[in-house]
């Protein structure tokens, strides 16, 4: 036993330590990091002394990674702090996911980060509520003197001048076919013509020169409702005095459009759509010769006596949307006209400015009953060739050529009382008619007939005499 312990204390010292230190580090291989930086301050390490207390430090720093990794991503875990987590650290409750949302940083309750609201374009978690935001004052488009309720409006772009004529044109060509001047304000309304509003009136007063009587009345009409509610005084004399300086164009296409826009001045000035000074303003200023023939035709029809200074019936009387009555007076005044100068165009011409088609047999039924009640063949045959011309015309269909006689037929008993021999009148004009291929066969077959047997005087013995 002593021979052991004296080869005990035999052991060289190394680098200065004594052999109690070594017994010290034998019994305590790691001891605390004190001994070491007391160790590394006095410069007494060797350089694989130096090398190994690093090494140890690097793996000391990995232990506690891996333990504070496995305690943080495992969420079976409910551990205590200190403790460390047991099983394979290469298991797969132990890998990181790289598109695992969980808290990597210690903190929380290893839910998803946001309870699954925000990020990239998602407006927010579902319920979520925005409050209204105030304006902010460093934003560039802030207007401090704009700031207050917003009130949101539909607004129509203007109406640019070379698109302006496409817009327009349709809107009168559908009110010539209906004649509501309301549809026509509203649509009006939904455009913004802005500085232009004036050129509407111009452009329908140019289609109306283009088309017919009732066209120029229509637009008379919407004028006159226009006026005061969309355009003013001011736009329509600018309207009409752009159409006084552009009047030899309209005579390319209209021939008598300074006669027709003359007459749309003194219109527009009886129904008070222009100033009575209007014509006043042009005295003596006007150098187009075709300026003053619509200025002269407009001072002499308003300077005509009448009881109403509308002067409706300046377009004449035309159109469907006159009285029936009116209509019929103007027919028979057409025939009487004709018998007494027997110009076949100037009744062609007269008929066709009526604009009724619908209503020709009228003209039919008034011209067999001139016949009817007329002296002599002279009507009869003047009649013949004014009905045989109308019908070479197309100008009345077979349609109304034949409503026309039906009415006769059916009103001939209550002709007969005025005119006793109305029957054989009747027969020999349908005949006439018929030669001169006025109307078809089945028409004169339909005409009705009186029997002709008649009961001798009581001397023949009350016999029949053929």
């Amino acid at each position: 036993m002593a021979t052991e312990v004296d080869a005990w204390s035999s052991v060289p010292q190394v680098d200065g330590m004594s052999g109690n230190e070594n017994k010290g580090e034998a019994k305590h291989p790691y001891s605390g990091d004190e001994d070491d930086n007391e160790a590394e301050m006095n410069g007494n390490w060797t350089p694989q002394e130096k090398a190994l207390h690093e090494a140890r430090l690097k793996a000391k720093a990995k232990r506690r990674q891996r333990k504070s990794s496995s305690r943080n991503s495992t969420s079976e875990s409910f551990s205590e702090p200190g403790d460390v987590a047991a099983g394979d650290p290469h298991s797969p409750k132990g890998k990181v996911h790289a598109n695992d949302r969980k808290s990597r940083t210690g903190k929380g309750r290893g839910l998803p980060k946001k309870g699954g609201a925000g990020g990239k374009g998602v407006w927010g978690a579902a319920g979520m509520v925005y409050e209204d935001e105030e304006p902010d004052t460093r934003d560039p488009n802030y207007d401090e003197v704009a700031q207050g309720d917003t009130v949101y409006a539909t607004v129509a772009p203007e109406v640019d001048e070379r698109e302006l004529e496409k817009m327009v044109n349709p809107i009168v060509q559908e009110y010539f076919e209906h004649g509501d001047t309301k549809e026509v304000q509203l649509l009006l309304k939904e455009l913004n013509l802005g500085p232009h509003k004036y050129e509407f009136s111009s452009m329908a007063v140019s289609l109306a020169l283009e088309g017919k009587a009732s066209h120029r009345e229509l637009t008379s009409r919407l004028l006159s409702d226009l006026s005061g509610k969309m355009l003013s005084q001011g736009d329509m004399a600018r309207a009409f005095d752009k159409m006084l300086r552009e009047l030899p164009d309209l005579l390319l296409d209209t021939p008598e459009a300074p006669q027709m826009l003359g007459q749309f001045i003194a219109r527009a000035i009886a129904d008070h759509i222009l100033p009575m000074s209007f014509l006043d303003n042009y005295k003596g200023k006007v150098d187009c010769e075709h300026a003053r023939v619509a200025l002269d035709r407009a001072a002499v029809l308003l300077s005509m006596k009448r009881e109403m200074m509308r002067l409706d019936n300046v377009w004449g009387v035309g159109g469907g949307q006159r009285p029936v009555k009116h209509l019929i007076k103007e027919m028979n005044l057409l025939l009487k006209e004709y018998l007494v100068s027997g110009d076949v165009s100037e009744a062609e011409h007269c008929l066709r400015d009526l604009e009724v088609p619908h209503f020709h047999h009228e003209l039919v039924y008034e011209a067999v009953v001139m016949v009817l009640e007329s002296k002599g063949d002279t009507a009869s045959h003047m009649i013949i060739k004014l009905l045989q011309s109308l019908w070479k015309t197309a100008l009345i269909t077979v349609d109304q050529m034949n409503r026309g006689f039906q009415r006769v037929y059916s009103e001939l008993p209550e002709i007969n009382l005025d005119v006793p021999h109305a029957h054989s009148i009747m027969e020999t004009f349908v005949d006439l008619c018929y030669q001169e291929s006025v109307i078809t066969k089945q028409l004169r077959d339909d005409c009705p007939s009186r029997g002709r047997k008649r009961f001798v005087s009581e001397g023949d013995g009350g016999a029949v005499k053929n």
